[in-house]
């Protein structure tokens, strides 16, 4: 038999959040899609490990209600977001503080409904009302009561702070995407907020939202994850990051997904893979993390990254911070941020377990799990020696750097019947990995004139003997 002129209309390398998305939209278009990834899973970096009943993230990267990729994204439909109790927990000379908290009911909410009416007018200083101390403080630690204030400077500090926060809420992102660039701090202390502000809650809380603790990071790109945090809620997918890779992946067509497949080179018309042999095509999208991109595509440049490390812990007796992201304003141990991830998402521990889940950024320490519990015993007020390891993740290459000068529309489109997406073409995050699958998929529409059904995809070759 004749080999046939190709086996599908585009070939995706790579099944992460940006490959998937972009396939789910070629497809929904009646362009015929084969997603092709070298791993045993689709989801990339939004990984979740299952261990003894926990879902414990890989890297953990925070979602809003805000991006609107979730909502706009065919696939995401089912998806339930569980937002973090509103605001922020700041923890600064050994008190707890709540900043940034945001109107809104708490609960798990779909993605069509999450979004709807989020726009709200940000306080800086709302304090949410916390349990009653216990009692037998010797056996549980002094938990110093959350109050509001001190981060955040003096009450026209604060009142700054909410105007900028309520000003970038209701901007355009053209609009933001327009402004001029410096980095993160330099243009945080331009605008005219004082450095006690800046360092008590925006540095923490972009440390949470970016990885990027030092703010060399693009105004422009820090403009859109405060957008994000003043705009929504901040909150996690139901069930594990890896929720979001595999709803993707159910909803494109059954056949079209193939994992365990090492992509060796690409081309505009064919792919070649290791053990598979050529995969003909019309048009190929390179969908990979950005040093395996580089590898397919010589000439593509490769970011530096922040190395992101995870600890997940389980105890039977939680912190009383309830659904909380609690953040270290005065960056005294290796811990930037730390939630009972189980007072969020129930879903992720067992009945009577609870999940703590703590992120280090940069270069972990060495003996990391005891510098972590050290900390996180001060930045709860109890004792953590009882508390059992689950896990430690670290991601050398976790999140890409985004220092300005930087790009938030990178081309996706390197020539005719050749593409590239992913996290490193837009912003490091998930709904930049969305959006430029989106910008991808609208790309090769275009070019191929798609307007309907142009091929009814042939099988994956067999794989072929030793």
């Amino acid at each position: 038999m004749l080999e046939p002129a190709y086996q599908a209309d585009v070939v995706v390398v790579g099944a992460g959040l940006a490959g998937l998305s972009a396939a789910l939209r070629l497809t929904s278009a009646g362009v015929t899609t084969a997603v092709l990834e070298a791993a045993p899973c689709v989801g990339g970096r939004m990984a979740t490990e299952k261990v003894d009943g926990f879902r414990l993230d890989r890297i953990g990267q925070l979602l809003s209600t805000a991006y609107p990729e979730l909502r706009r994204t065919p696939g995401l439909d089912a998806l339930v977001l569980r937002p973090f109790a509103p605001g922020v927990l700041l923890h600064s000379d050994g008190r707890r503080h709540r900043a940034g908290a945001v109107a809104g009911a708490g609960g798990a909410r779909s993605v069509r409904g999450s979004t709807r009416g989020a726009l709200h007018v940000v306080r800086a200083l709302a304090s949410a009302p916390r349990p009653p101390m216990p009692r037998n403080t010797a056996q549980r630690g002094a938990v110093p009561r959350a109050r509001s204030g001190a981060p955040l400077g003096t009450p026209v500090d604060q009142a700054r702070l909410d105007a900028a926060l309520v000003r970038l809420a209701q901007l355009p992102v053209e609009r933001l995407l327009s402004r001029p660039e410096l980095p993160a701090g330099q243009a945080l202390a331009a605008r005219g907020l004082p450095a006690r502000t800046v360092d008590g809650f925006l540095r923490p809380l972009l440390s949470a939202l970016l990885s990027d603790p030092e703010l060399t990071t693009s105004s422009r790109c820090a403009d859109l994850a405060l957008r994000g945090f003043a705009a929504g809620r901040l909150c996690l997918p139901e069930g594990g990051a890896d929720v979001l890779p595999e709803l993707l992946a159910r909803a494109l067509p059954p056949g079209s997904v193939h994992t365990g497949v090492q992509v060796t080179s690409v081309s505009t018309t064919a792919v070649t893979t290791a053990e598979h042999g050529v995969f003909r095509c019309r048009a190929v999208l390179v969908a990979t993390d950005a040093r395996s991109a580089a590898e397919l595509l010589p000439g593509l440049r490769v970011p530096d990254f922040h190395p992101v490390t995870v600890v997940h812990h389980t105890t039977d007796d939680p912190p009383e911070t309830g659904a909380s992201l609690l953040l270290d304003a005065d960056r005294g141990g290796p811990v930037a941020h730390t939630a009972v991830i189980s007072a969020v998402d129930p879903s992720r521990a067992p009945a009577g377990r609870a999940l703590i889940s703590s992120t280090v950024l940069g270069s972990p320490p060495d003996g990391v799990d005891t510098a972590v519990r050290i900390h996180l015993a001060r930045l709860y007020g109890t004792s953590t020696a009882r508390w059992e390891t689950l896990a430690v993740h670290h991601t050398r290459e976790a999140v890409p750097v985004m220092r300005a000068p930087h790009d938030c529309r990178r081309p996706v489109r390197l020539l005719a019947g050749l593409y590239v997406c992913g996290d490193h073409r837009d912003t490091s995050s998930p709904q930049g990995a969305l959006h430029s699958g989106y910008r991808a998929s609208t790309a090769i529409l275009a070019d191929l004139g798609a307007t309907g059904s142009l091929h009814h995809a042939d099988p994956l070759p067999a794989t072929r003997a030793a």
